[in-house]
């Protein structure tokens, strides 16, 4: 294979050019069966193969740097940089991140996860490359979903302000382009890349511009007409010299086209066509259900599901506020590029009317859904947890400060899995706590996410709920919904000698631990706190006081968490333990191997309890 020949990137300008396309059919395929075993980013990382041989066939990698948005994309990369052995192991427990890693590779120059970030990642580095008057290239590949994020135009407009040098290629995977408009993109590009006609327009710049004022006016004159000829009147506006748009599958033309550009003065975006799930037909035709896929069979393209299919709270969140929403009209629904992820996809086409798909743009999501909320109506955001927390801004000012009845649907709160630390949901609980006339509820099964959803519609606050990633408990109940008291806990079993306090994903482990406790002579009790802002503090405090022993379990970091606003609040003589994610930012692996690994499981709560029920110190905090 042409593959076991490629170690690092400098061995792409050793062989022979000829063996470039079976090179790619060939990294296409260790991505297809890897992603089909592991899951994974595939769609993505398929429609980059050709660009990504470009870029490390005519870059100096690791000395230039190379910055991927998001980096669901970079598999190919990593092929290249010396990962190829370990890529079987992408995103399990031990082996390699599915996103570009500082730690991991001296290749991945700027660690991703979330969108919008590269341009200014890019322009940070090329201002610190000119302060230490070093001389290397940095390029920023940037999706044109990403484009949607406000971030990125922060980044574009800062980079044109300061004129540095820097490559922003705008891999276009979404937008449909015409034969005719890429035909003449291409014509474009050939006229303005051509060296000598650079050249002379540069010449011309530098004449003009000794002539004040009026050389600078023409100069702008120019650069406008110029712009109106080409697609790209936008970056042009932003100070960014326009290339293309190119065929990002045609390998020779890239690495002419890069050969050409990498070395221009000034910011300068390239424009490159390619086409998401390159190569797999299942991946192209349905480039969404493969952006983040699921282990798939590679024949058929389906998903693998051991067992019969179990019902998942994103699911339940689906069925609920599309029932919620046929009775009240006044329920919308907004998404951040998330509408399958999140389940809004029945609403979406229930409701096309009150659906708002804002792309990849939280903090307009959030404000936008304020504005709504100022009008009357239920605006009801649903957004991953990992990314609400790009929104914080909006959350205090534009909703909570002005009590503005949003609700966010907080999804995937807690560990989520093969993502890893850039997507485990474990700060919300903190983050939010710090808030005022907030209210934060975490359900403890599927029907307490009914009810919470039901009553957040009718108690018109600013309300959060946090649900985790991963299939219901699979209880039985009745359809009608109840609605909740505001800060009101359960008491679910009482206890005589020890209260074991949990709240949302943890309430069941908590009382299969409990159980086990019996079993073994411990009389422990479990509470459902159901909400982590208001506390039912008369509740919290009446068991602690009647066991003298509390274990607080949470599926968010400790410090800022419930458990360390429940320690201040009991009295003393409480011996008191808190269990969930220590201080570290957390690596990728399954669920259960990670919740395994934090004790964040009924056997791992056991452990805990029998601890604190033989411990005589008062206070601790579990590690």
């Amino acid at each position: 294979m042409i593959l076991d020949k490629i170690n690092k990137p400098e061995d792409l300008k050793i062989i022979d050019k000829k063996l470039f396309e079976p090179l790619i059919e060939e990294i296409r395929e260790k991505i297809i069966q890897t992603t089909a075993k592991n899951g994974g980013h595939l769609a993505p990382s398929l429609g980059v193969v050709e660009l990504t041989i470009a870029l490390h066939y005519t870059l100096n990698t690791p000395q230039d740097k190379i910055i991927w948005d998001v980096g669901h994309q970079a598999y190919a990369h990593k092929l290249i940089t010396g990962r190829k052995e370990k890529f079987d192991k992408l995103r399990t427990l031990g082996g390699i991140s599915g996103f570009p890693n500082r730690f991991e590779s001296k290749y991945d120059a700027f660690g991703t996860g979330h969108s919008s970030t590269s341009i200014s990642a890019a322009l940070g580095m090329a201002s610190a490359r000119d302060l230490k008057g070093e001389n290397y290239r940095v390029v920023a590949v940037i999706g044109d979903g990403a484009l949607t994020g406000g971030l990125a135009y922060e980044g574009l407009n800062n980079a044109g302000h300061l004129k540095k040098n820097i490559l922003v290629i705008l891999n276009d995977n979404e937008m449909f382009i015409s034969k005719k408009v890429g035909a003449m993109g291409e014509y474009l590009t050939r006229v303005l890349t051509f060296e000598p006609i650079y050249k002379i327009e540069e010449k011309v710049k530098n004449i003009l511009k000794k002539h004040q004022p009026w050389g600078e006016e023409i100069i702008r004159f120019l650069r406008r007409a110029k712009t109106v000829l080409t697609p790209g009147m936008l970056f042009e506006e932003f100070g960014f010299d326009y290339y293309g748009p190119v065929d990002g599958h045609n390998l020779d033309g890239l690495i002419d086209i890069l050969n050409k550009v990498k070395d221009m003065k000034g910011p300068v975006l390239l424009h490159v066509i390619t086409k998401k799930g390159k190569g797999y037909k299942p991946a192209e035709h349905n480039p969404e259900l493969f952006h983040g896929a699921s282990p798939f069979d590679i024949e058929s393209g389906k998903s693998i599901q051991k067992g019969s299919y179990k019902m998942k709270y994103q699911d339940v969140f689906e069925d609920t506020i599309v029932e919620l929403a046929k009775k009240d009209k006044k329920i919308v629904a907004i998404t951040a590029a998330m509408a399958s992820g999140t389940g809004l996809s029945k609403f979406r086409e229930q409701f096309p009317e009150r659906f708002f798909d804002v792309g990849i743009a939280e903090q307009h999501a959030l404000t936008f859904a304020a504005g709504l909320a100022t009008e009357g109506f239920k605006p009801v955001c649903a957004i991953y947890s990992t990314f609400l927390q790009r929104a914080y801004d909006q959350i205090i000012h534009d909703i909570a400060l002005q009590e503005l009845p949003v609700i966010l649907a907080i999804d995937r709160a807690g560990l989520v899995g093969e993502d890893g630390a850039t997507h485990h949901g474990v700060f919300d609980l903190s983050y939010l706590a710090a808030v005022p006339n907030l209210v934060i509820a975490a359900p403890s099964d599927e029907k307490e996410l009914r009810d919470m959803l039901y009553s957040s519609t009718i108690w018109n606050k600013p309300v959060a709920i946090r649900y985790p990633r991963g299939q219901v408990q699979g209880i039985e109940f009745k359809e009608e919904f109840n609605e909740l008291k505001i800060g009101k806990g359960e008491i679910i079993t009482d206890g005589s000698d020890i209260t074991i306090m949990a709240l949302g994903s943890m309430v069941y482990p908590a009382v299969r631990a409990a159980r086990k406790l019996e079993k073994d002579g411990i009389s422990a009790g479990v509470l459902n706190l159901r909400f982590a802002k208001p506390l039912d503090e008369e509740l919290i405090i009446n068991t602690a006081v009647s066991t003298k022993k509390v274990l607080i379990v949470e599926e968010n970091v400790i410090i800022g968490g419930v458990g360390e606003r429940i320690l201040r609040i009991l009295p003393e003589g409480i011996n008191v333990k808190i269990m969930g994610i220590p201080d570290s930012f957390i690596t990728f692996g399954k669920v259960k191997e990670l919740k395994r690994k934090l004790n964040l499981t009924p056997e791992g709560i056991y452990k805990k309890a029998v601890e604190l029920n033989n411990s005589k110190f008062k206070n601790q905090k579990a590690k």
